[in-house]
């Protein structure tokens, strides 16, 4: 039309790129991806289900087949273990039987935590579509990957076809300034994101870490950050790629793969800003993963039990940063009980190798196979009644740890080391 102007269209953030590239098409927020993602990892808490709904869609007497992209498909036998009892165990040797039989890759039980594999032996890349049966996928975004949590009927239709459908996430955008200040961690950062945007104040959103904060934070912290996005309701947690993301991959051999950094007018629903020298301490009182307070300011509180362990706070920095606690306050308090659940076989194995996990053990530290552990009440040391239980975990909801009657709090592994010198809630910038 004569007069008429084209209109620019803005560039796209992170997750619209990703999920661009993983559908073949060009999306902007809110369209439809119908893609196939570079790799799907399914739990022992979800694949007896994706095999039943694989099951609903074969004729009638016809044998489960084979995964569409075998190569694409992990099993992690991680949520269960020699505790969780008969009916546990059938459900992992109903995975192993499919697994062995379609060559598909298995985690086997005390590898270790699914995510934590995944991230550690090469399996997530930059710019790939990673999912996971399991909300905590949100972790692969540490390595400029869209990582997101699928069901087990979306798992099922990853075996079935090799693709799964998603909405393009809107994307909230967290900028990222200074460094952390001595005694505080990227947990105490995630806390403070959950206390000012809420348990659902991102739902179905992308989180996109940026800004110069982003250099201080090393790729463990990232994947920290990355994994309790979803606590927030976000969809993604994801990180750009960077020259520490280069050399985390280059340590494991696994290649840079096709970073996507957002565009300088990208289209964002909103911006956060947060001083990373400014966060301090916090703590999530129970039952709700947002009522976060800063440690100094938490209700004078008995603890019986600390957790050291989970996706996001079982490797190996976190436990050098508690043993720093417990060594300088004369180790554990009578009547607190130490767990350390390392999140994979390679850190356990860096803890022995190091005399870590002896120093662990003459603190009278119960430690765990590597795995999911006591975090989802499955396996492990479930906390008795009454039980005030101090986590590094991402979650405390009612019941999480097996037992309703107790109460989770969620810190820090300073904060939790803290906790056992003093048998009570106190800043582990104390002394």
């Amino acid at each position: 039309m004569k007069g008429s102007r084209s209109v620019q269209r803005p560039g796209k953030t992170i997750a619209e790129k990703l999920l661009s590239r993983a559908s073949g098409a060009d999306l902007r927020a809110g369209d439809l991806a119908i893609c196939m993602p570079g790799m799907a990892m399914g739990t022992d808490g979800s694949i007896p289900m994706a095999l039943d709904y694989l099951r609903q869609m074969q004729p009638d007497d016809a044998a489960l087949p084979p995964p569409a992209q075998p190569g694409q498909v992990v099993f992690a036998l991680d949520h269960y273990g020699a505790t969780s009892g008969a009916r546990s165990l059938a459900l992992q040797d109903r995975a192993r039987a499919y697994a062995r039989e379609h060559g598909v890759r298995v985690f086997e039980v005390e590898e270790g935590i699914g995510h934590q594999l995944m991230i550690e032996r090469g399996l997530v890349r930059p710019g790939a579509l990673v999912v996971g049966a399991d909300s905590h996928a949100v972790s692969y975004g540490a390595l400029n990957a869209f990582g997101t949590g699928i069901g087990s009927s979306d798992f099922a239709g990853v075996l079935q076809c090799g693709q799964v459908w998603l909405k393009v996430p809107a994307t909230l955008r967290i900028m990222l300034h200074g460094r952390l200040a001595p005694g505080v961690s990227a947990k105490d950062v995630a806390l403070a994101l959950a206390r000012r945007i809420g348990a659902d104040g991102a739902s179905y959103m992308a989180l996109e870490f940026a800004g110069p904060g982003v250099a201080a934070l090393d790729m463990d912290d990232r994947i920290v950050l990355a994994n309790m996005s979803v606590e927030m309701g976000a969809k993604a947690g994801l990180f750009p790629f960077d020259e520490c993301t280069a050399a985390y991959l280059a340590a494991r051999d696994a290649g840079t793969g096709e970073p996507m950094a957002a565009d300088s007018d990208a289209d964002y629903a909103g911006v956060v800003d947060l001083d990373l020298a400014a966060v301090v301490p916090q703590v999530a009182l129970p039952h709700r993963v947002d009522q976060v307070v800063d440690l100094t300011a938490a209700p004078e509180t008995r603890v019986d039990m600390v957790y050291l362990g989970t996706c996001t706070g079982g490797r190996t920095k976190d436990f050098r940063e508690a043993l720093e606690v417990l060594r300088e306050g004369g180790g554990v308090a009578a009547g607190v009980r130490l767990v350390v659940t390392p999140a994979s076989d390679t850190v356990r194995d860096q803890l022995a190798a190091t005399g870590l996990l002896a120093e662990f053990e003459a603190l009278g530290a119960q430690i765990q196979p590597p795995g999911c552990g006591s975090c989802c009440g499955t396996c492990g040391t479930i906390p008795a009644a009454g039980t005030n239980v101090v986590s590094t975990a991402n979650r405390n909801f009612k019941g999480r740890m097996g037992n309703r009657e107790a109460q989770i709090f969620l810190a820090s592994p300073r904060a939790c080391a803290s906790a056992a010198v003093h048998g009570r809630l106190v800043d582990p910038r104390r002394r």
